[in-house]
């Protein structure tokens, strides 16, 4: 096994610590209260709602990768959250809820290269219109979606977030038992008094680093940007995205080069504790992969379930094992090679099984403690990773509940 020498994951934690810096950078140029400030003097931004809904809607608009996705509007997001008083878990539930589902339902990025490439190996001959037509039906993806756009919307506060909500208004950030996975103070030095607050140095490298996002995986991918690396295009749009606030610094004369070296040596550092983190969840989820654990899973139920219950019941056992892994991609991997030649057994179109493996894999990578994307989503919002989890959960579950029955009617619409 050698998940701490494998390319990819090893680009995962350079990333960590990459982002990190790019945090910290941002931070001590004045770019992140200069851009609270000019969102405020415009009030786009002007109370705990709309701060909801902003959060919401960057999750929803970027779609290039989930990692960049929760990054970007956690960013962006977390100081007006404070700012108004909103949980630093609501803003975790918000981003986690919208990186993946949107990753999914508009695969035009690593997510769907991936999935496609599964999918001409099952032996489907053109897999891109059977991806599209599984989109409808990916029930959980739309209804963490909506449920995260209502709870946004109207401040929809249920079970744990209740809780947590009504702590942050009463001035505490976290329960006193909670550690935040980063501490946005512990990151980087503030802005030095008199300092100009400018926007533009928060929001040119983040725009940057969305923009390079696909540039890299065109160029990845030679040419085919659906063919691209995720791994090294992240690492590599981040990078990017830390020598444009250098730049920007530099040019500005806000800090000279011993500052900004050492403000990205504190925001990597910072990260180490969040690095180690997602180490030891890629290895757990290695070893569950050598174990065998999901194959085993997945054939216990195999053969047995009848057809009014075999997309419910895949949707569980994509979830179950997502959830043990930590890996929706994994889940991917492992459960379509076994429900793609189900569904062309009997005769049936792939696209509902498509889907119902597909929402399985994130509605278990959204409910698991070592998925890396709950990680990331705790490391962005600066929010206790359980307490993250905790909250997140009741709401995961009901969205889960709403694909199970629209599973359920679809696999009795099949059997007619």
């Amino acid at each position: 096994m050698t998940t701490v020498t494998d390319p990819g994951n090893a680009r995962v934690i350079m990333f960590t610590f990459a982002i990190g810096a790019l945090i910290a950078l941002v931070e001590a140029n004045g770019g992140v209260q200069g851009f609270v400030r000019w969102v405020e003097e415009r009030r786009w931004v002007d109370d705990g709602r709309k701060a909801q809904i902003l959060a919401w809607f960057l999750g929803v608009i970027i779609f290039i990768e989930s990692n960049i996705t929760v990054l970007v509007a956690g960013s962006i997001s977390r100081p007006l959250f404070d700012r108004y008083r909103v949980s630093r878990e609501k803003l975790a539930y918000l981003i986690d809820s919208t990186s993946a589902p949107v990753c999914v339902l508009i695969p035009f990025n690593a997510w769907g290269a991936y999935i496609l490439g599964v999918l001409a190996t099952l032996g489907i001959a053109d897999p891109v219109p059977v991806l599209v037509a599984s989109i409808p039906l990916n029930f959980y993806a739309i209804a963490a979606l909506i449920l995260a756009g209502v709870s946004a919307f109207r401040q929809v506060d249920i079970g744990p977030m209740k809780a947590a909500q009504r702590r942050t208004e009463e001035g505490k950030l976290h329960w006193d038992h909670s550690v935040a996975l980063a501490d946005p103070e512990d990151m980087a030095p503030p802005p030095r008094e008199g300092m100009p607050l400018r926007p533009v140095n928060m929001i040119v490298p983040i725009a940057v680093m969305v923009l390079m996002m696909p540039v890299s995986m065109y160029v990845t991918g030679e040419g085919d940007i659906m063919a691209g690396s995720g791994s090294t295009s992240v690492l590599w749009a981040v990078v990017t995205a830390i020598g444009v606030a250098w730049v920007l610094s530099l040019v500005q004369r806000l800090l000279d080069l011993e500052a900004l070296s050492r403000a990205s040596l504190q925001g990597a550092g910072a990260l180490t504790g969040m690095a180690l983190v997602l180490l030891l969840a890629i290895t757990l989820a290695a070893v569950t992969v050598e174990m065998g654990t999901g194959t085993y899973v997945a054939g216990i139920v195999g053969g047995r379930i009848p057809l009014p219950l075999l997309l419910p019941i895949l949707f569980l056992v994509a979830g179950g094992i997502a959830f043990a892994t930590g890996s929706s991609w994994g889940t991917f991997g492992i459960m379509l090679p076994m429900a793609v030649p189900v569904a062309l057994t009997l005769g049936l179109p792939p696209t509902p099984f498509i889907a119902a493996v597909l929402s399985g894999g994130i509605f278990g990578d959204h409910a698991s403690p070592i998925s890396d994307t709950t990680i990331v989503s705790s490391l962005a919002s600066a929010s206790d990773h359980i307490e993250h989890v905790r909250t997140q959960a009741p709401y995961a579950l009901l969205a889960g509940a709403a694909a199970i029955v629209g599973f359920a009617l679809t696999g009795a619409w099949l059997a007619l």
